[in-house]
């Protein structure tokens, strides 16, 4: 990777779950590739930490949790404004995803990202000029 990419919280939260083994490591090689080239947003945190920690079973505990945001220290976090959710609201209008969908795309372009990396998002669409990959794809 040359240029920063956006993960999605699909992708962090598959790292985390054992569920599938083989999403699991495809996730976990991502993350691990090359994390200071990696970009999330807060959004991302925040979902991946509440996922982990009432969603999966079995539940992460706490301290589970924390541990996995210091793994993941290293990746830069772009913080949610103002202006990245009227970006929402204008990917939501534009592309007609779902507003917290349009969050992911409005990090991504204040971060200059040049890949999104999500299982959720149109694999091969472009949003705002940043194409879209499902790493998951392959599967």
């Amino acid at each position: 990777m040359s240029a920063v990419e956006f993960l999605d919280s699909n992708v962090l939260i598959y790292a985390y779950d054992p569920i599938d083994p083989v999403k699991q490591e495809t996730a976990r090689a991502l993350v691990r590739g090359a994390p200071a080239q990696l970009c999330v947003s807060v959004q991302v945190l925040a979902e991946f930490s509440s996922i982990l920690l009432h969603k999966l079973s079995p539940k992460a505990l706490p301290a589970a949790v924390l541990g996995a945001l210091q793994d993941l220290s290293e990746i830069q976090v772009v913080p949610t404004d103002g202006g990245i959710v009227r970006r929402a609201v204008e990917a939501h209008a534009t592309y007609g995803i779902h507003f917290y969908d349009g969050m992911i795309v409005a990090a991504a372009e204040r971060a200059g990202c040049s890949r999104i990396w999500s299982e959720d998002l149109n694999p091969g669409q472009s949003y705002f000029g940043i194409p879209v990959e499902n790493p998951f794809a392959a599967n």
